[in-house]
């Protein structure tokens, strides 16, 4: 299109310089007018400024000026028109793309804000298109996007650890955050100005130092990735695979895409891995455990008959490995989050992921009783204000009905009334939580309920 813009620009130029030749061709032959006459007669007569002859005309001179001063309108209106749209081209068209991209980011619900657009990011935003998941762009210089053509995909130009650049990318409303920029200073402002402006974001940062990376995890990130610490181990245990050193099945450690990818996973109180041994772990996990990290020491292949210590992190592979064990979570435990506020819902949802739990979440009493029944869930966590049956109602129901595994259910309300516990409390509720700030107390809790074991009957 620009192209053909340029084309158009300069055929108008080339008619009106023909136009121009013409007459001082017809004034030369039809008068006999001098050259440098002629063309001054020919100028003045398709402009049409007025002035007077040079020469007088004869007949036939004078009915060739009424066809130039005909010809001249035409030729001239085509060279302003091809003048001003191009002129207004250059001036609109960046408009227009800016508006149609803060109509698409508008639009955007449940998606995902890619800071960084490097090599790394490059790489990230092919995954997420492949994917299908809605994603945007945002990076100072936005390398590899070019300009002044509509972009693949949504992007601001601007810097990410601005609260303004941010709340355009529609944080409020998205649902993960990757931190790819190739500065672990920045990465860090990025996931402390983005926790705070939404506290349910899941964020994932990159981190080049291993003495930042901690600080980032503070900050606000939920999980860090070093691109060259991960390309490290991926080659190490793809060679141990090849040589004959790994215990892994074949189609375990095939590089090719949808092959198994190793996962690592923190041991903790909720994993439920700690005392055990390399191979039982393996055997719960439904995998293969290859490699153990304890503090700084890194053991690959570890023997089957070690025992796996409290903050260990194993890496783990398995058969089409979920999203929760891509992120390094175990789900050995579920949570049942019954809540009609999305807001709160989310909230819960990432501290227990946090914590290790595999949550669920409904956001009516009838759905979440189903669901209780379906999954068996160790504890349940539900508001006593829900849509349909309350949360007192739900208690009753469950009351009625034997579990064959721990169950523990904890009601959360908005008034600090004693009646009201009491009758949670008798419709057979293990707690009772006042509402308040401190969202972290109900997972307090459930770890306590869920430490203190027996069976709900």
């Amino acid at each position: 299109m620009a192209g053909f813009k340029v084309d158009k620009i300069i055929l108008a130029l080339l008619l009106l310089s023909g136009t121009i030749l013409f007459g001082t061709a017809g004034y030369y032959l039809i008068d006999h007018y001098p050259l440098l006459d002629a063309l001054y007669m020919s100028v003045i007569t398709i402009t049409t400024v007025g002035f007077g002859e040079t020469h007088p005309l004869s007949q036939g001179g004078r009915l060739f000026t009424v066809a130039l001063i005909l010809l001249g309108f035409v030729v001239l209106g085509f060279v302003g028109h091809s003048l001003a749209a191009s002129l207004l081209e250059k001036v609109w068209s960046g408009n227009s793309l800016e508006r149609r991209m803060k109509k698409k980011i508008a639009a955007l619900q449940n998606h995902y804000i890619l800071c960084g657009f490097g090599r790394v990011g490059e790489v990230a935003s092919q995954h997420l298109a492949e994917a299908g998941v809605d994603f945007i762009v945002i990076d100072p210089g936005l390398a590899g996007v070019e300009q002044g053509k509509e972009p693949l995909f949504p992007s601001i130009q601007g810097d990410a650890t601005r609260e303004q650049v941010l709340l355009q990318a529609g944080i409020k409303r998205a649902c993960g955050l990757l931190a790819l920029v190739d500065s672990d200073p920045l990465n860090l402002f990025i996931a402390l100005t983005a926790r705070e402006l939404n506290p349910t974001l899941h964020i994932i940062a990159r981190s080049e130092e291993k003495e930042t990376a901690n600080k980032i995890l503070r900050a606000g990130a939920d999980a860090i990735i070093s691109p060259f610490d991960s390309a490290g181990r991926r080659i190490a245990d793809d060679l141990l695979a090849a040589t004959g050193r790994g215990d892994a099945a074949p189609d375990q450690t095939d590089s090719a895409p949808g092959s198994c990818r190793p996962s690592w996973i923190l041991v903790n109180q909720v994993s439920g891995l700690a005392g055990k041994s390399v191979a039982e772990g393996s055997r719960l996990l439904k995998g293969t455990i290859v490699g153990v990290r304890r503090g700084d020491l890194d053991l690959l292949q570890p023997d089957q008959a070690m025992m796996i210590r409290g903050d260990d992190q194993l890496m783990f592979i398995a058969p089409g490995a979920g999203t929760e064990l891509d992120r390094g979570l175990p789900v050995p435990r579920k949570i049942v989050i019954v809540d009609d506020n999305p807001v709160i819902a989310r909230l819960f949802t990432r501290l227990f992921q946090k914590e290790g739990y595999h949550p669920l979440s409904v956001d009516n009493g009838e759905e979440g009783f189903e669901l209780i029944l379906r999954e068996r869930p160790v504890a349940a966590v539900i508001d006593y204000m829900l849509p349909g049956i309350s949360g007192l109602d739900v208690c009753r129901r469950l009351q009625a009905i034997s579990f064959e595994q721990q169950l523990k259910i904890v009601i959360f309300t908005a008034e600090d009334d004693p009646e009201l516990r009491e009758q949670c409390l008798a419709a057979g509720a293990d707690a009772v939580i006042v509402k308040s700030a401190d969202a972290a107390e109900i997972i307090q809790t459930v770890g306590l309920l869920i430490g203190q074991g027996g069976v709900r009957g």
